[in-house]
């Protein structure tokens, strides 16, 4: 199973870099897509050729198969795009490492993780974010108090949308 911290990396190495999508495949069949938001990106049989390579030591975009298209979702936005009360110095926010299903309990019968007024230290897990199957538990990485949760249980989050709202 693929670590946060190193999704996060990975992600942060995309964003840098300029190829818009790395699909990286894990030992256990494990599969991440990290895409660039607006990244437009077209699969080609000699792309497809390349994905059996080991993903780990290559920065090649590796496209996935096709999909239906993008701009159907980029004008179902806004309901993604959440009021975010006023920016208080001492708030932390914390974001979405990628694209995904933010679920705030580890099953529909569990108690959320988090809610408003909770306070949290740097290892508590707030929530899960599922991507292609894979369940990523999102650490606070802070210590504080929950200030506002961002998102509904079941929504679609994007790579860096803000989740949650700590006092630090």
């Amino acid at each position: 199973m693929f670590k946060v911290n190193d999704l996060r990396e990975l992600i942060r190495a995309v964003d840098r870099s300029n190829i818009d999508e790395l699909i990286v495949k894990g030992e256990n069949n494990e599969k991440v897509v990290i895409r660039k938001k607006g990244a437009v990106v077209t699969t080609s049989e000699t792309v497809e050729a390349i994905s059996p390579a080991p993903v780990a030591q290559s920065t090649l975009p590796v496209a996935p198969p096709p999909s239906p298209p993008v701009p159907q979702e980029v004008k179902n936005e806004e309901p993604i795009s959440t009021p975010v009360p006023a920016v208080e110095e001492n708030l932390h926010k914390i974001t979405s490492p990628m694209v995904g299903t933010f679920y705030a309990a580890a099953s529909p019968d569990s108690p959320p993780y988090v809610k408003k007024g909770d306070q949290v230290k740097n290892d508590s897990v707030v929530c899960i974010v599922e991507a292609m199957k894979l369940m990523n538990e999102l650490e606070a990485e802070v210590n504080g108090e929950i200030v506002e949760v961002l998102v509904e249980n079941g929504q679609l989050v994007e790579y860096g949308q803000p989740l949650f709202l700590v006092r630090v």
